[in-house]
């Protein structure tokens, strides 16, 4: 009887691994690291800045769509692959936030809709996002985004984090009047809360990595912001195509680096 035990345990445990493992070969996002929050940061300011360049310098109706349609290509290519791969996961991201930028500049300046009433509105959407992905997957862990179901989730999340996030930035910055940096300072300090709650104070893992992914977009936003406006609107004055031109360079180095190394892919270091 012993021994029987003892055989299905092993059979348990060895069920289990292979499940695990298959997990992470087939996870389609990369490993929380610190590699992550540099890259999420370049890419949320740089998404803001040019998209701003791009509905500055043609038509608005063209850009829009020209991002949603390279948007909706990045997506088609990321769903295609079986595994986390970081060049295309982070070109969804950087369309993600492009799109994003415009999709909350529309709402506001296309349909006169308030910063405040936009940011309530979209924190309504993402919150409703989370409760039917909660309800269906019974998780909201980005370690478990491995079924097309669970992915398609994270994405439309991630598209709600970047709308919701541009609308705040630019609610504090122009209807709260705090300018750019300021903004950016408070939404930094906004970000610490659940980093620092998390890595001190055992404050949920799940929540405290979302709080800080929605943090993310208004810091980065505001920065890059502040960096691109002109000194009239109190920025730096470097121009929006600059500021998108360097971030683009950093973010492409810096991917190009994750690619070679892998170290966005802290599991498969563990099992080598």
């Amino acid at each position: 009887m012993a021994k029987n035990s003892s055989v299905s345990a092993e059979k348990d445990h060895s069920f289990s691994e292979s499940r695990h493992r298959t997990q992470q070969i087939f996870s389609k996002v990369p490993e929380i690291t610190v590699y992550f929050w540099i890259t999420k940061v370049l890419t949320t300011g740089m998404g803001e800045v040019f998209s701003d360049y791009l509905v500055k310098n043609i038509n608005p109706v063209i850009a829009v769509l020209l991002a949603g349609i390279v948007l909706v290509a990045s997506l088609i290519l990321q769903f295609s692959v079986r595994r986390y791969v970081a060049w295309i996961y982070w070109l969804v991201v950087v369309m993600v936030s492009i799109f994003g930028t415009m999709a909350a500049d529309v709402v506001h300046v296309i349909l006169g809709v308030p910063y405040l009433v936009s940011t309530l509105f979209f924190a309504v959407a993402l919150a409703t996002i989370f409760v039917i992905w909660y309800k269906s997957e019974k998780t909201l862990s980005i370690h478990s985004i491995y079924t097309i179901k669970r992915e398609v989730f994270y994405w439309m999340t991630v598209l709600g984090t970047f709308a919701l996030g541009t609308a705040s930035g630019d609610m504090t910055a122009s209807t709260m009047h705090l300018g750019y940096f300021s903004s950016g300072v408070l939404f930094f300090i906004l970000l610490a809360i659940p980093a620092l709650g998390y890595w001190l104070f055992g404050l949920n893992e799940i929540f405290a990595f979302w709080f800080a992914y929605i943090m993310t977009r208004p810091v980065g936003a505001c920065f890059s912001d502040w960096i691109s406006v002109s000194h009239t609107r109190g920025g730096l004055g470097v121009g929006e195509g600059t500021v998108s031109l360097i971030l683009t360079i950093i973010i492409v180095i810096l991917v190009g680096y994750l690619t070679i190394t892998r170290k966005d892919i802290k599991n498969e270091h563990k099992e080598s």
